[in-house]
């Protein structure tokens, strides 16, 4: 897989996805939704979606999918290609949600939580399979939060569906957990391959894990934090291990209160939507997949 469309611009999130089998759009499927990289303060978090007709479930559950946090790099990959040979009944898609989308919606003047971006990641997802002919019957979710309000959620949205959303999805049904893998693979692939628009000479040793508490991603983070920019592209600065390094080494600034406006600038328009055709939205771009809280380029393969 080509991740090469990330890659020249690792700000921006981003979906791939596989070509939809006939089949899956002849007969009912079950559909599985999980995530990777959702604690760590460097890089993505992605989410995944996997699918293949309920007649298909008993070869699913033959083939060795599991919690992709319980397996062995190697065995994921393998995996994964497994998932793409089988092309003639199964797809997948997966969101790559860039390090700077997650900060600045997290830091929004409204409150955003992780939770809200990762249901509204597994949403879009959701809807674009169902948009691209998917005949989606059973959907199964890893949850985030509470389970019980999460899927009260998805049913008020999805209210033909069969909607089960669990802790440890992923471990219970063989079709999470090849969203888990999906989902663990392309964040590994993204982060070893991560452009640093920054031109700093950074090894994947020098990263560590990626989590907080790695002493080498606090090193990381300690010797790579500018006094006025600040940290990397591949830093979530609205994590609190990153914001207290701002804090203690970085310049502070003082932002003018939105409050403070001219209010007689109220209801001006925006000089840029001068510039825009006739009857065009300027805010919309070709080729581009949106959701109800954010926009994610789409390559189908």
């Amino acid at each position: 897989m080509d991740f090469s469309a990330y890659e020249e611009n690792n700000s921006v999130n981003k979906i791939f996805k596989s070509a939809v089998p006939q089949i899956c759009k002849d007969e009912p499927c079950l559909f599985g939704i999980d995530e990777a990289g959702r604690g760590p303060v460097l890089g993505p978090m992605v989410y995944g979606i996997s699918y293949c007709p309920i007649s298909m479930k008993e070869t699913l559950e033959k083939k060795a999918f599991a919690d992709s946090k319980t397996l062995k790099e190697e065995v994921r990959e393998d995996l994964f290609s497994q998932i793409q040979e089988c092309n003639d009944f199964m797809g997948f898609e997966v969101d790559i949600l860039s390090p700077n989308y997650i900060s600045t919606t997290m830091l929004r003047r409204t409150k955003y939580s992780l939770n809200q971006i990762s249901m509204d990641s597994a949403i879009g997802l959701l809807r674009l399979a169902i948009a691209d002919g998917v005949q989606v019957k059973e959907v199964y979710v890893d949850t985030v939060g509470d389970a019980q309000k999460y899927q009260d959620k998805l049913k008020g949205l999805f209210p033909d569906l069969e909607i089960t959303v669990t802790p440890k999805a992923d471990s219970k049904f063989a079709i999470v957990s090849a969203a888990s893998i999906c989902a663990k693979v392309v964040r590994d692939k993204v982060v070893k391959s991560w452009q640093f628009p920054e031109s700093i000479d950074v090894s994947q040793d020098q990263l560590g894990s990626g989590y907080p508490s790695d002493p080498t991603t606090k090193r990381f983070l300690a010797d790579n934090v500018d006094p006025v920019f600040g940290f990397p592209r591949i830093v979530r600065f609205s994590w609190s291990t990153a914001s207290k390094i701002l804090d203690d080494k970085a310049v502070p600034v003082q932002w003018d209160d939105d409050e403070e406006i001219d209010e007689s600038a109220k209801g001006t328009a925006s000089i840029t939507s001068f510039f825009a055709p006739k009857g065009a939205n300027p805010r919309k771009k070709k080729h581009q997949f949106f959701n109800d809280r954010h926009i994610s380029q789409v390559t189908s393969f």
